[in-house]
């Protein structure tokens, strides 16, 4: 069974294939494929108020333009319980969204918020959140055929700590460990990917089997 990624996002990218390469072990294969020209395709809006609700508008979406391939979209980010649940779906457009723009890159930039807004809160516990929609085109219609969604529960630390990983990772961290997501070996951190836990359940919904159906 193939099912076509609808990112570029190389981070999500390597996690997703990790998690499918450790799917081969159950002998069900799986291959995921980048979407066929989707840096040709108009970026949907992603305003939907839950992860939930953006990968299957996503997924629907890029189903829409990509007929008879099985389209898996995603959308993932943050929840930090002092905050809310900030910054959620907007975690790769927090800094932006809130003006923020003391730092060389978008990911230092939301990591500096963060850390300044939860200064004075003793609340830091968090956790990784992703959602997975898989959607088909056919001539009759568009449907969603399967969901999942997988979590990593953590805390922000106090100060960015290791170089691997993207996004919040220097900063997400691991209680059981007391390592951060950057800190970790590509193994480990991969193994505990919130994707990686989507994408296992999401397999369990829609096996390869089904593929043809």
């Amino acid at each position: 069974m193939t099912l076509h990624i609808a990112t570029t996002n190389p981070g999500k990218l390597r996690d997703f294939a990790h998690a499918a390469a450790a799917h081969l072990l159950t002998g069900q294969p799986i291959h995921l494929e980048p979407l066929p020209n989707l840096a040709q395709i108009p970026a949907p809006p992603e305003d939907a108020p839950t992860f939930a609700g953006n990968a299957r508008a996503k997924a629907l979406y890029y189903a829409s333009h990509s007929p008879g391939l099985l389209v898996l979209a995603d959308d993932s980010g943050l929840e930090v319980d002092a905050l809310s649940g900030a910054p959620g779906v907007r975690s790769a457009r927090y800094a932006a969204d809130l003006g923020f723009h003391s730092g060389a890159t978008i990911d230092d930039r939301n990591n500096a918020l963060l850390l300044s807004q939860l200064i004075r809160l003793p609340l830091r516990t968090a956790r990784y959140r992703c959602a997975l929609a898989l959607a088909r085109s056919t001539e009759d219609k568009t449907e969603i055929l399967a969901t999942a969604e997988g979590a990593l529960e953590g805390s922000i630390a106090t100060i960015p700590r290791g170089v691997s990983g993207f996004g919040y990772d220097p900063i997400f961290l691991v209680p059981s460990l007391n390592l951060t997501m950057a800190e970790l070996d590509p193994t480990t951190r991969l193994t505990l990917s919130h994707r990686g836990r989507a994408l296992r359940a999401l397999l369990q919904a829609f096996p390869p089997h089904q593929a043809g159906h």
